[in-house]
C-alpha cells in the first residue's frame, strides 16, 4: 500500500471485531471516528481465530487474516479508508498461545498426528518427559466429556476416514484426534470380497505406510502416500472396504473396544477426561483454559512462524503499532520485546511504530524501562483515577458492613490468598506440580540439598506463591533485579509467617534457586539447564496463579465496594490522596509519555461509568448501609430458597444493580425490564461460578443457581418485587448525578494527563455495562453520529445529561484541543496546582505547559454531598464558596478562555472555582 502521511499518535479507539462486526462494518464509521478526534483505531486480534470467536484471542492460523472478518482484502479496504483521514491502525497480537483442541488448528493437528516428529513439535510448550510412566513421551489431551474408558464404552470415540485428505482420525464431538500414518497399515487391510485389481494397490499402499515406522523422514514421506490413498478412495469399492474396516473398531463391542484402545495407545497423545487437566496436564495453557495452548515464542522458528503475517502487514504499511496480549505469559518478556522492537525498526526505518504491552502492575511495581517499548495498555491508570475518586472516609464503614452481613473477610488480601491456595490445589495443581518437580531436580543436583523432599518443596513453594505481591519476576542469567528482589522478599516474609520454622531452610533454598544466584555460577550443561527451566516455569506459574485467584475468583467474592474490584487494580487499597495521582502522572511523563491511558477495556469487570457511579457509595456509606438494611427487610418474599442467594451474593447483586441500572429504565416498561434482567442474570451466573463458593464452572450447583435466578426475576419482573425494585430505582436516581460527574471527571483526566487517551468502543456515551460479554454488545454508531450535530451548548448538555451527549461533547472538544496543540499534550510539563479555600479538598487541578502554551485542568472530586439534592451533575457555583486555584504564572485580571466558560484571574493570581465550574462540571482553560 502506498505510504500516506498519518497523524501522530494522539488518541486511540478500541474496536472488538467478530463476525457480527467485521472490518467492512467499521469502514462507514471511520469519518465519525475522525470527527471525534481519534488518530488510530486499536483493533482486537485480526488473525484467523476459531469460528464464531467474539474476541479473536483464540487464533488457529496465524498465517491468515481472519476470513470471518473479511480477510486481508477487507483489512486493506479499512486501512485505505483510515488513510483518507490520515488515521492509523494499532493491532492487538497474541504471542503467548493458540487455540487447540477442536479440528481447526493445522499446527496442533500435525503435532497430534506426528508427535515429536512434527515440525510443530517445538512450537508448543510441552513437557514430553513425565515422571508418570503412563504419560512418558505422550501429550495429555484432556478434552473428553467423560472418563476415557466410559467414552470408549459409550461409543463417543469413533474412528473416521477423511477421504478428501486420505487420513484417519478419531472423532469426539467437535474434537478431532488424528491417527499417525505409521499406523494406517492395519486400517487398510483389503476385504476378501474386494476385486484383485483394487485389493492389490490397497494392500501395497498399506505396506508402504507400515514402512514409515522405519523411516527417519516419515513425516515428509507420508504426504505423497496420503495423496495416493485419497486417489484410491475415489473408487467406491475401495472406499466401502475402508469404511468396513472401521467397523472392527466399534468400541461399543468388546473386540472393537480393545482394538480402538490399542490403536489410541500407540499415538503421541493420551486421551483423558477434561477433569484430569488440573492435576495431570503436561503442557502449558493460557491460565487453566484447556482450549488455549502455550507457545514457545522464545524459540526463533516459533517467533518467525507466528509473526510472519504480522511482519508482512507491517512491511506493506498496513499496521502502525502493536499491542501485545498477556506479556507475562512468555518465558522471556524482555527478550521478546527487544527482539520485536528491532524487527519493527527494520521494517519501518522511517517512522517509529509503538509497542504496548498488556501488563498488570502490582502495588509499587513499575513497567520495565529496558524492554524498549512505549508503554502499557493503561490498566494502571484505571486504578489511579479510581483511587482518586474514592473517599477514604467510606473505607471502614463499608468494610464493616460487608463483613457483618456476608461473614466474608473485609480485607481483600485475605480473599486473594485463600483463592490462590484454592487455585494452586485445584485448576493449576498440575502446573504447580511441574514446578515442584523441576525444583526437586535442582535440589538433587547439589549434594548439600539432595535430601530435600518433594513434600517440603511443595509446602514452601505454595506459601511463596500465595504471598507473591506481583504477577511475576523477570529473572535473567544474572539473577533477580533489585526491583524483583523487593517483591520476592515480600513473598518470602509472608511465607515465613505461615510456614513452620522447620520449612524456613527450604524457603532459603528456593530464594537462591529462583534468581537469588546467577545461573553462571552453576556448572555448564544439564545442571544449568535444569535451573533455568525451574526459574522459567516458576515465573509462568505465579502469573496465572495471580490472574486466576484475583481476576477470576477474589474479585467476585469480595464486595466491600465493587468499584474497587477490577482488572489491574490494587484492590487492597481503597483510596489515595491527590498527591499520589500527581506523582503517577509525573512518573509517566518522564518514562513513558506515550503510555496508553484507559478507563475501559474488553476485559473490565464493570463499565467505566458503572464504576464511577458506585464510587459515590464511598462518600455516602451510611446512606448505602441504611438502604441495604431496608432492602433486606423487603427481600425475604423473593427467596424460593432461604439460602439462595447467600447474604454476600445478595449484597453483590445490589451493588451491581446500583451501578448498572440504565438511566432511562422505566419501571412500567416490562420489555426493558426483561432485557435488563437477562443481562443481569448473564452477569450473575458468571459471577457465581467465578467466585467458586456456591457454584463453579467445573461443578455447577444447579439448585443454587436456579434459586438465585428466581430471586432476580422476582425482583425485576414480579409483582412481589415492586417495592424493592422501586426502592433500588430511587436510590439509583439519588446517586446518578454524582456518578455522572465522576464519569466526566475521569473522562477529562484520561485525555489531559500525560499519555495517549484510549477510548473503548461506544463509550463516548454512558457505559453502564458489566463483565463480558455484556461490555461487548453492539454499538449504535448511528445515534452517536447524529448526536455530534445536536445542540451542544453547555446549558443543553447539562440539562440533557442523561442522553450521554455531554460525555461525547467533552471527548470531542478535548481531542480537538489535543490536535490543535499536539506538543503541549505529548511533551508539555505537568505541574500540580495548589487549591485553597473551604472546598479545596474537593478539587484537583494541574497545568500542562510547553513554551508559551498553557492549559489549566480543573475537576471536582468527592462532591456527592454537594450534589445530594441536585438533578444534574453540576455543583451550584455558590457552593464552592471561596475555593480557588493558585496559578504559577502572572495573569492578573486576565480572562482565561475555557472550554465551557471563561474565568477571570484575580489580582492574587487565583482562579475561582465558582467561575471555573460555574456552568459545566469540569473545565479546561487555554493560555497561548
Amino acid at each position: 500500500m502506498k505510504q500516506t502521511l498519518i497523524q501522530p499518535l494522539r488518541a486511540t479507539l478500541r474496536l472488538q471485531f467478530h463476525k457480527g462486526f467485521t472490518l467492512d462494518d467499521a469502514i462507514p464509521q471511520v469519518p465519525y471516528f475522525a470527527s471525534l478526534g481519534i488518530s488510530h483505531i486499536y483493533a482486537s486480534p485480526l488473525l484467523k481465530a476459531r469460528a464464531g470467536s467474539m474476541h479473536g484471542y483464540d487464533v488457529v492460523d496465524p498465517t491468515l487474516v481472519n476470513p470471518e472478518l473479511g480477510g486481508e482484502a477487507a483489512l486493506k479496504r479499512l486501512v485505505a479508508t483510515l488513510r483518507e483521514h490520515r488515521m492509523g491502525l494499532i493491532l492487538d497480537i497474541v504471542s503467548n498461545h493458540m487455540a487447540v483442541g477442536g479440528n481447526d488448528n493445522p499446527w496442533w493437528l500435525d503435532l497430534l498426528e506426528w508427535g515429536r516428529l512434527s515440525p510443530y513439535g517445538e512450537f508448543f510448550d510441552i513437557q514430553w518427559h513425565s515422571p508418570d510412566p503412563l504419560m512418558e513421551g505422550q501429550l495429555l489431551l484432556p478434552f473428553l466429556g467423560s472418563d476415557y474408558g466410559v467414552a470408549l464404552q459409550e461409543g463417543t470415540l469413533q474412528l473416521r476416514f477423511d477421504s478428501a485428505h486420505g487420513s484417519f482420525y478419531v472423532e469426539h464431538y467437535e474434537h478431532r484426534f488424528p491417527i499417525c500414518p505409521m499406523h494406517y497399515g492395519e486400517l487398510l487391510r483389503p476385504a476378501e470380497t474386494l476385486p484383485v485389481e483394487q485389493a492389490e494397490p490397497l494392500k501395497a499402499l498399506a505396506e508402504r505406510f507400515t514402512t514409515l515406522n522405519y523411516q527417519t523422514d516419515a513425516h515428509t514421506l507420508a504426504c505423497p502416500l496420503q495423496a495416493e490413498l485419497q486417489d484410491l478412495a475415489a473408487h467406491a469399492g475401495i472406499l466401502a472396504a475402508i469404511e468396513d474396516n472401521l467397523g472392527a473398531y466399534d468400541s461399543t463391542q468388546p473386540q472393537g473396544f480393545e482394538r480402538l484402545h490399542q490403536l489410541l495407545e500407540r499415538q503421541s497423545y493420551r486421551l483423558a477426561s477434561w477433569r484430569t487437566a488440573a492435576d495431570d496436564i503436561n503442557w502449558r495453557r493460557f491460565f487453566d483454559v484447556n482450549e488455549l495452548g502455550g507457545l514457545r515464542v522464545e524459540r526463533p522458528a516459533v517467533f518467525e512462524a507466528t509473526h510472519a503475517k504480522i511482519f508482512e502487514l507491517i512491511g506493506e504499511g498496513l499496521v502502525d503499532g502493536l499491542r501485545i496480549d498477556h506479556i507475562d505469559g512468555l518465558a522471556d518478556p524482555r527478550g521478546y520485546c527487544r527482539k520485536l522492537r528491532r524487527r519493527l525498526d527494520s521494517l519501518s526505518p522511517s517512522r517509529h511504530l509503538p509497542i504496548f504491552v498488556e501488563k498488570i502492575l502490582g502495588d509499587g511495581e513499575t513497567l520495565r524501562r529496558d524492554w524498549n517499548i512505549d508503554g502499557s495498555t493503561g490498566y494502571e491508570f484505571m486504578n489511579q483515577v479510581s483511587l482518586l475518586q474514592h473517599d477514604p472516609a467510606g473505607a471502614a464503614p463499608l468494610a464493616e458492613f460487608w463483613s457483618r452481613h456476608s461473614e466474608r473477610p473485609a480485607h481483600f488480601i485475605e480473599e486473594a490468598r485463600l483463592a490462590r491456595q484454592q487455585i494452586l490445589n485445584g485448576s493449576l495443581a498440575g502446573d504447580f506440580e511441574s514446578v515442584a518437580q523441576a525444583l526437586l531436580q535442582v535440589a538433587r543436583d547439589d549434594v548439600m540439598t539432595r535430601d530435600l523432599t518433594l513434600g517440603a518443596i511443595r509446602r514452601a513453594l505454595q506459601a511463596l506463591i500465595v504471598h507473591f505481591p506481583v504477577y511475576r519476576t523477570y529473572i535473567t542469567p544474572m539473577g533477580r533485579s533489585a526491583e524483583d528482589e523487593v517483591f520476592f522478599n515480600q513473598a518470602l516474609e509472608g511465607a515465613r509467617q505461615t510456614l513452620s520454622e522447620a520449612d524456613w531452610p527450604v524457603l532459603d533454598c528456593l530464594a537462591g534457586w529462583l534468581g537469588g544466584m546467577p545461573w553462571r555460577q552453576r556448572p555448564r550443561g544439564s545442571q544449568r539447564k535444569r535451573l533455568r527451566h525451574a526459574c522459567v516455569r516458576f515465573q509462568q506459574l505465579t502469573s496465572p496463579a495471580a490472574a486466576k485467584a484475583v481476576e477470576d475468583t477474589a474479585l467476585y467474592r469480595s464486595a466491600v465496594l465493587l468499584s474497587r474490584n477490577d482488572v489491574g487494580y490494587n484492590t487492597e487499597r481503597f483510596s489515595a490522596p491527590t498527591q499520589e495521582f500527581h506523582h503517577a502522572c509525573l512518573e509517566r511523563l518522564e518514562h513513558f509519555p506515550d503510555n496508553l491511558i484507559t478507563t475501559a477495556t474488553h476485559d473490565h469487570k464493570r463499565g467505566e461509568d458503572t464504576r464511577a457511579r458506585l464510587a459515590v457509595l464511598s462518600e455516602r456509606a451510611d446512606w448505602y448501609a441504611t438502604c441495604v438494611e431496608q432492602w433486606r427487610i423487603l427481600s425475604p418474599s423473593l427467596h424460593s430458597d432461604p439460602s439462595a442467594p447467600s447474604a454476600g451474593d445478595e449484597l453483590i447483586l445490589y451493588q451491581a444493580l446500583l451501578g448498572s441500572w440504565p438511566l432511562d429504565l422505566d419501571l412500567q416498561d416490562h420489555k426493558a425490564l426483561a432485557e435488563y434482567n437477562e443481562r443481569l442474570w448473564q452477569w450473575q451466573r458468571k459471577a457465581l461460578r467465578e467466585a467458586k463458593l456456591q457454584s463453579s464452572w467445573a461443578a455447577v450447583n444447579d439448585a443454587y443457581e436456579q434459586a438465585t435466578q428466581m430471586f432476580l426475576e422476582r425482583l425485576l419482573l414480579g409483582d412481589e418485587g415492586l417495592p424493592l425494585r422501586s426502592a433500588i430505582a430511587e436510590a439509583v436516581q439519588a446517586m446518578a448525578p454524582a456518578g455522572a460527574l465522576n464519569s466526566l471527571a475521569q473522562t477529562l483526566l484520561r485525555m489531559t494527563v500525560p499519555g495517549v487517551p484510549d477510548l473503548y468502543q461506544g463509550n463516548e456515551f454512558w457505559d453502564f455495562s458489566l463483565v463480558d460479554p455484556d461490555n461487548r454488545r453492539p454499538v449504535d454508531f448511528q445515534a452517536r453520529r447524529e448526536a455530534m450535530h445536536a445542540d451542544n451548548t453547555p446549558a443543553a448538555l447539562v440539562r440533557d445529561w442523561r442522553d450521554g451527549r455531554i460525555k461525547q461533547a467533552l471527548i470531542a472538544r478535548t481531542l480537538a484541543m489535543r490536535a490543535e496543540y499536539p506538543q503541549l499534550w505529548r511533551q508539555g510539563r505537568y505541574q500540580p496546582l495548589e487549591v485553597l479555600g473551604e472546598q479545596a479538598h474537593r478539587v484537583l487541578a494541574f497545568m500542562r505547559e510547553d513554551w508559551q502554551q498553557r492549559a489549566i485542568i480543573v475537576v471536582p472530586v468527592h462532591v456527592a454531598h454537594l450534589l445530594e439534592n441536585s438533578a444534574v451533575p453540576l455543583v451550584v457555583a455558590s457552593d464552592w464558596g471561596d475555593t480557588r486555584v493558585s496559578l504559577p504564572f502572572a495573569a492578573k485580571d486576565e480572562k482565561l478562555k475555557g472550554f465551557f466558560s471563561s474565568a477571570t484571574v484575580t489580582p492574587q493570581r487565583e482562579l475561582l472555582i465558582s467561575a471555573a465550574l460555574g456552568n459545566f462540571p469540569v473545565n479546561v482553560f487555554i493560555q497561548s
